[in-house]
C-alpha cells in the first residue's frame, strides 16, 4: 500500500511560495533554479490535480512581497553552480536572478554550460568562479570592474584575444587551466603583460621571466624591416 506524503502538495512550489516562513534569498547558500513545472493538463494526467490548490492568480502586491522577500539584491556571497540549466524557465529565472545581485562580492557559477554573460553586471564581484562552462571569449564574461579571483578553468577559451577588458580592474589572480589558450606562444608573458595588478596565475606566482616582454618572433622582424 502507498501513500502520499505530506510534502507531495508543494513539490512544484518555489521556496519563497510557502506560507509561514521568513527565510530570505540572502540567506541561501546554493539556492536550486527549479523548472518550470507541469501545465494543469499535465498535472491531472498524471492524477496529481491536488497540487494545483497552491496555485493562485498572483497579485502585484504578492509580487512585490516576493521580490522582497528574495531579496537577491543584499546577497553577498552566493552558489549557483551545478543547475543543470536544461529548462528555458530556468535559464530566463537563473539570469534574472543574476541581474539583481548588485551587491555580491562572491560568486560561484561552476558547471552550468553557460555561455554568454555579457549582458550581466556584478559591480562589486571580488570572487567569481565561472569554471566548466562553455565561455569561448573573456568578452563573454559579465561586467566585473571590482573582481580581484577570477577561475576560467575548464572552458574552451581559444586565444588572449580580450583579456585587456580586465586591465583596469583589480586583478590579482588568474586560472586559466585547460582551455586552448594556455597553449599559445608566450602565454603567461602575454597574461602578464595585460593585466598589470595580475600575481598569480594558474596557482603560480609570478616568476622573473613572466615580467619579461614577449619576444617577437622572426618573421616579424623580417616585415617591419621591410
Amino acid at each position: 500500500c502507498f501513500f502520499k506524503l505530506p510534502s507531495d502538495s508543494f513539490k512544484y512550489l518555489n521556496w519563497h511560495d510557502l506560507e509561514e516562513h521568513d527565510v530570505r534569498g540572502n540567506q541561501l547558500r546554493c539556492p536550486r533554479v527549479r523548472e518550470a513545472g507541469p501545465s494543469e493538463e499535465e498535472l491531472f494526467f498524471r492524477g496529481e490535480e491536488h497540487t494545483l490548490k497552491k496555485r493562485k492568480q498572483v497579485t502585484e502586491t504578492e509580487e512585490w512581497q516576493k521580490k522582497l522577500q528574495e531579496n537577491w539584491e543584499n546577497c553577498a556571497e552566493l552558489n549557483l553552480s551545478f543547475q543543470d540549466l536544461g529548462d528555458l524557465y530556468q535559464v530566463e529565472n537563473f539570469n534574472r536572478i543574476l541581474r539583481r545581485l548588485i551587491r555580491v562580492e562572491k560568486l560561484w557559477l561552476v558547471d552550468n554550460s553557460l555561455t554568454d554573460l555579457s549582458a550581466i553586471r556584478l559591480p562589486r564581484c571580488k570572487e567569481l568562479n565561472v569554471s566548466k562552462n562553455h565561455f569561448t571569449s573573456f568578452k563573454q564574461l559579465p561586467k566585473i570592474p571590482q573582481i580581484q579571483h577570477l577561475s576560467l578553468a575548464e572552458n574552451n577559451i581559444m586565444t588572449l584575444s580580450g583579456i585587456s577588458a580586465l586591465r583596469h580592474t583589480p586583478l590579482e589572480s588568474l586560472i586559466l587551466k585547460r582551455n586552448p589558450c594556455e597553449f599559445q606562444e608566450n602565454y603567461r608573458q602575454l597574461v602578464f603583460s595585460s593585466l598589470p595588478n595580475l600575481k598569480t596565475l594558474d596557482g603560480v606566482p609570478q616568476l622573473p621571466e613572466d615580467c619579461s616582454p614577449p619576444e617577437i618572433n622572426f618573421l616579424s622582424k623580417m616585415c617591419a624591416i621591410l
